[in-house]
């Protein structure tokens, strides 16, 4: 092959693969009737904001955190005693408090509905499935919390988790939350080394446990992993047990005999600890991060309906892990009443069909998934545009990590058309988003829509200027009910200023690298700031390079990282193709020059190699941080918090990178 002919197969495939630049015209807009009929409207007007100022409201919003924060509590219809200042401290972001004098129950605030409709529908890998009406749920709960408390569990103990996601897990930390202790969960399959890096770290008294998991079509047994934990993590006084796998009774069974029937909910602080969430762990242990019951619920509260249009009659579902914060924000939608639909097992066995049938047959109104369920679909070419029935469906719902312009368009063209497409923002440190879905605004190519009310979301430049149009650190100026109580045991709160104060004083920097759209005011993300790439001293986003190779059919997923060299930063290029392809020379060609075209030299990588598998932390974000490491020589802390650590190999001691 001729070097000109090869210029001209680079320059070709270049042009007619090239995503169009993200322009300011819409992919989808609110129809009047819709944005009439929204809960966000109905909140609106109740302030005095017409749609579709939304900039005007949100303003307002974090201007005045206490008259809104207190409006929403009553809007929201949450049930507990409020009672004092709404804010106070207000304007130091660590001290700042809100509802001081109010008491709630957050399980109460779940279960406030007690009829024979639907609260939960199960379903798993094998084809099970199970319902729930929201009063055997309050039922069931109730006898968990009964149980518990003959176990001698109290208020402040704290109860781990270590189940899959099915109604059991959801009816356990209910019946914790019920009782004012405190609940924390990973899914089984972190193993045992995950699960005790986790649990160890806050001395839970009593431990819940399943024998086993099904995941793409292959059984997983932990009943060892739980009997080693509950020996070697002195706290555990107990275990419950859940038999999934195996047939006979369990624990669970005692539970449903007990002959508790209603619940006195003991009304708690607001900020009483409700959850222990976890960091990825991948740079060292997890860190604990308590979030409180009363932000959680009126963060999750405010979300689910002003945001997400959430109803009585939604039927919500978000494939997710007890491992992940949005299972939390799931279940929280039983605050408004609404039915949640669980699943667990591998979201592509045995079809890659297998979730989306799940909008037709089981009239979803809101279906979401990580970015990364979205762009598979794509590669399998997974479409249901023609085929499938979604009048129901009225939310699309993505975060994880940034869904790709690619991703939008493939969701729009090939699953619905009239359809919001809210791509969410936020994280496990705040239990909830800062930039998400608004109701009364238009969708445009590769941009979440904008901040969350109550949440002073923005982007800040080195010097902590707030910028527009310009790359730069995404920012909370402001402090928000859902901002963790702390860090467990961090007596001092060190652990917390480092991981949200250092960069700018008393401004919450959430290290993620973003860019405030002009014209639209939506938000763009570009990765993990922790993460930039910095070649010759240019911030680069680690997405805006896979959301150019990504989008190339020969390439399955990408990770690249900044490796020190000579001096200086260069950036170098993991791809996975896809069916038995190599990289060759013009493939490398190819790519670096689809990079150079749509984004700009700077991005171009020094070194493009292949490998098989991408290491992804059990959230299904991709692992950058741990592959830096890798090359540079560098442990690795924490391997037991990737899904794949063995992936690691393939990038420890490369010739090319020496």
């Amino acid at each position: 092959m001729t070097l000109e002919f090869l210029k001209f197969r680079i320059l070709a495939y270049c042009l007619s693969n090239s995503p169009s630049k993200i322009v300011s015209t819409p992919l989808w807009e609110p129809s009047e009737s819709r944005v009439a009929n929204c809960n966000l409207t109905r909140f609106g007007r109740s302030v005095g904001f017409e749609p579709p100022d939304y900039q005007s409201l949100h303003r307002w919003s974090v201007e005045n955190r206490a008259e809104f924060w207190g409006h929403a509590w009553d809007f929201l219809n949450v049930i507990g005693d409020r009672d004092g200042e709404v804010l106070v401290d207000g304007e130091d972001f660590l001290s700042s408090r809100f509802f001081p004098d109010s008491t709630l129950n957050y399980a109460e605030n779940m279960l406030r509905r007690r009829d024979d409709s639907t609260a939960i529908l199960s379903l798993v890998e094998s084809g099970q499935t199970r319902s729930l009406s929201f009063g055997e749920l309050y039922s069931k709960s109730v006898q968990f919390a009964a149980e518990l408390e003959s176990r001698g569990v109290r208020r402040g103990d704290r109860v781990a988790g270590y189940m899959p996601n099915v109604p059991e897990t959801v009816i356990a930390m209910l019946g914790t939350a019920a009782l004012g202790a405190i609940w924390s969960s990973c899914s089984p399959d972190f193993g045992y080394q995950g699960a005790f890096d986790r649990f160890s770290q806050i001395s839970p008294k009593l431990l819940i446990s399943v024998d086993g998991y099904r995941y793409n079509g292959k059984e997983f047994r932990v009943e060892e992993n739980a009997l080693r934990l509950q020996k070697l993590i002195p706290s555990i006084e107990d275990t419950v047990l859940l038999h999934l796998l195996n047939d006979g009774s369990d624990d669970f069974d005692a539970v449903w005999a007990r002959s508790e029937t209603s619940w006195d909910f003991t009304q708690l602080p607001f900020s009483h600890p409700l959850f222990i969430m976890y960091s990825s762990g991948t740079t060292g242990k997890p860190k604990c991060i308590v979030h409180g019951a009363g932000g959680t619920l009126l963060q999750h509260m405010k979300e689910h309906q002003l945001h997400v249009n959430i109803t009585h009659s939604s039927r919500i579902f978000f494939f997710t892990t007890c491992g992940w914060m949005m299972w939390n924000w799931l279940v929280s939608a039983l605050a408004s009443e609404a039915t949640i639909i669980l699943y667990d097992g591998s979201p592509f066995h045995p079809s890659p069909y297998l979730l989306t049938n799940l909008i037709e047959s089981e009239d979803l109104t809101e279906f979401g998934a990580g970015a990364k369920f979205y762009s598979t679909l794509q590669k399998e070419k997974v479409r249901t545009l023609d085929s499938r029935n979604f009048d129901s469906l009225q939310t699309v719902l993505s975060t994880g990590s940034p869904l790709l312009p690619e991703s939008f368009d493939y969701i729009y063209s090939n699953i619905k058309r009239d359809v919001q497409l809210a791509s969410i923002s936020g994280g496990t440190d705040l239990i909830s988003c800062f930039e998400l879905g608004i109701p009364w605004l238009p969708v445009y190519r590769g941009e979440i829509q904008g901040p969350g009310l109550g949440m002073d979301v923005d982007v800040f430049d080195e010097q902590a200027n707030s910028i527009r149009g310009t790359k730069g650190e995404l920012v909370c100026k402001k402090s928000f009910p859902s901002k963790p109580i702390g860090f467990w045991n961090d007596p001092n709160g060190e652990k917390y200023r480092s991981a949200y104060f250092e960069i700018y004083p008393n401004v919450w920097a959430h290290r993620d690298f973003a860019e405030r759209v002009p014209d639209t005011q939506g938000l763009i993300i570009y990765g993990r700031s922790d993460a930039l790439l910095n070649p010759g001293g240019v911030r680069i986003g680690t997405a805006e390079i896979y959301r150019q190779v990504e989008s190339m059919k020969e390439v399955s997923e990408a990770l690249c990282i900044g490796q020190s060299w000579d001096g200086d930063t260069r950036i170098v290029l993991f791809v996975v193709l896809v069916n038995g392809i190599k990289l060759d020379p013009e493939l490398t060609s190819i790519i670096k020059q689809r990079i150079r075209t749509n984004a700009s030299p700077k991005h171009v990588p020094a070194v493009v190699l292949q490998v098989t598998d991408i290491p992804r932390t059990r959230s299904g974000k991709i692992a950058e941080i741990a592959v830096r490491d890798v090359v540079h020589g560098r442990d690795i802390a924490n391997t037991s918090a990737l899904e794949n650590p063995e992936s690691l190999d393939q990038f420890r001691s490369r010739e090319e990178l020496m």
